[in-house]
């Protein structure tokens, strides 16, 4: 049984958004789809494709007209815009079940929560009911080391010695469903993680056994990786990831166990990952 009639997903095709609308259309849900091009949207039957893009909260009408529910990632690496998005959202909706990061604290200001406190402080105020999903650390993030494990090269990563709780995508779109469906998950934040936390290296070994090959792990060094960063994110996100990273040697990432207790299930290790995506990582990989 389910509380809300309409669901609009944001991110609908991507590694966690397809799990959510699989995981609605399951339960019988009406669900709509946000995307820029909804002809090639390629969504499973029964979905609903709605053009709409969120740098642009003029566009989102259509799509939230007769929602009762949205499920928000936010794609960017600054909060610039939310404010708007939110307040399109709070004129049609009344829960928003919102993707974050396990490093928010609630005893800490937005600001000083950076990109994903911003977020979930405009999603509070635009009034709508809100779930906040905290996930640690991705597995899909260890996709980047796919060309160098397909080519046969070594992984260079820094601090391969950084222990992290990597989450399955699956488990992180189970949650969001029960979420978006029960009205026991209002106003709540879960922080979300897989059931271990894994060194670098070991996710590499881990990688190179599902490929079916072994796979060297050179340690790059923090300039290097600073450097490589900064071809996609600005020097504050770049750093601040860095010494995260630096502190999880001594300190792994924290492990908790809500992925179990809100699905009733442990949630998937990272070597169920990388069985997943085994063929990702294999050199016969388009």
């Amino acid at each position: 049984m389910t509380d809300s009639k309409q669901i609009l997903v944001t991110g609908a095709t991507g590694n966690i958004g397809r799990h959510v609308v699989a995981g609605l259309l399951d339960r019988g849900v009406s669900v709509r789809a946000l995307t820029r091009t909804p002809a090639l949207a390629g969504l499973p039957d029964g979905v609903e494709a709605v053009a709409g893009d969120l740098t642009r909260p003029d566009t989102l009408r259509d799509a939230l007209a007769g929602v009762d529910a949205v499920f928000l990632l936010w794609p960017f690496l600054s909060a610039e815009g939310v404010e708007e998005v939110a307040r399109a959202i709070a004129e049609y909706a009344r829960h928003v079940v919102y993707v974050s990061a396990a490093n928010v604290d609630d005893a800490r200001t937005p600001a000083e929560n950076g990109l994903w406190g911003q977020v979930e402080d405009a999603v509070r105020r635009s009034g709508v009911e809100w779930t906040f999903l905290r996930p640690t650390g991705f597995a899909t993030n260890t996709l980047e080391w796919a060309d160098a494990i397909r080519a046969g090269r070594p992984v260079r990563i820094p601090y391969p010695e950084a222990a992290r709780s990597l989450i399955h995508e699956r488990d992180i779109a189970d949650v969001a469903v029960r979420a978006l469906t029960s009205p026991r998950h209002r106003d709540v934040a879960y922080v979300l993680s897989g059931p271990a936390a894994v060194t670098q290296a070991e996710q590499v070994r881990i990688l190179g056994a599902a490929a079916g090959r072994p796979v060297p792990v050179e340690e790059a060094t923090r300039d290097e990786a600073r450097a490589a960063m900064l071809a996609w994110a600005d020097a504050d996100f770049a750093d601040g990831a860095l010494a995260y990273w630096a502190s999880l040697v001594d300190s792994p990432e924290r492990v908790t166990g809500t992925v179990a207790e809100l699905t009733g299930r442990p949630a998937r290790t990272f070597a169920e990952w990388a069985a997943d995506h085994a063929g990702d990582f294999r050199p016969d990989a388009p």
